[in-house]
């Protein structure tokens, strides 16, 4: 068996001092000890973007990430941003377009399109879509996606409703 390592992270802003395995990866430790399972494990191959998590607010793919590796870091997963009304503006869009279908892979995508949003506010409807394209849905064929995050872009720039950024 192989060794624990205790680490402490921050996890939707409460401590957490756990042992885990060296080789755990981070959405595994969301998931069971913490059993926060919005955030979902697809490809096990960081390609389609359903384990994506916040770690010190930037977006990683959490089967990409070792839980060793958020040592003395904070996590935000879905559960806390989604708490916290982050993102209450993007899902009510996301519901409006009907941009979700089996939910599979919408904690991801929120995640991607929060960091968009904060990181490019004035994104045109193609960097939306280029931005986006590293989380994979076999539902929407995306187009319902596209539409909510240039909305919610447009509603925090005072734009009128359009659905698309110019």
């Amino acid at each position: 068996m192989p060794e624990l390592h205790t680490i402490e992270v921050t996890v939707n802003g409460q401590a957490q001092r756990r042992a885990v395995e060296p080789r755990q990866h981070l959405v595994d430790f969301l998931r069971g000890p913490l059993g926060l399972k919005g955030s979902h494990l697809g490809c096990e191959h960081g390609v389609c973007g359903a384990c994506t998590v916040e770690v010190d607010g930037h977006i990683v793919r959490g089967c990409l990430t070792l839980a060793v590796q958020a040592d003395g870091r904070s996590v935000r997963t879905i559960e806390g941003v989604s708490a916290d009304g982050d993102v209450a503006d993007l899902q009510a869009a996301f519901v409006r377009h009907n941009a979700l279908q089996c939910g599979f892979c919408t904690p991801g995508m929120v995640m991607a399109a929060k960091e968009l949003l904060e990181q490019k506010p004035d994104a045109t409807r193609a960097e939306v879509r280029e931005w986006m394209s590293g989380n994979y849905c076999r539902c929407t064929g995306y187009h319902a996606i596209v539409d909510a995050v240039c909305e919610t872009l447009d509603q925090r720039a005072g734009r009128p409703r359009t659905g698309a950024s110019a």
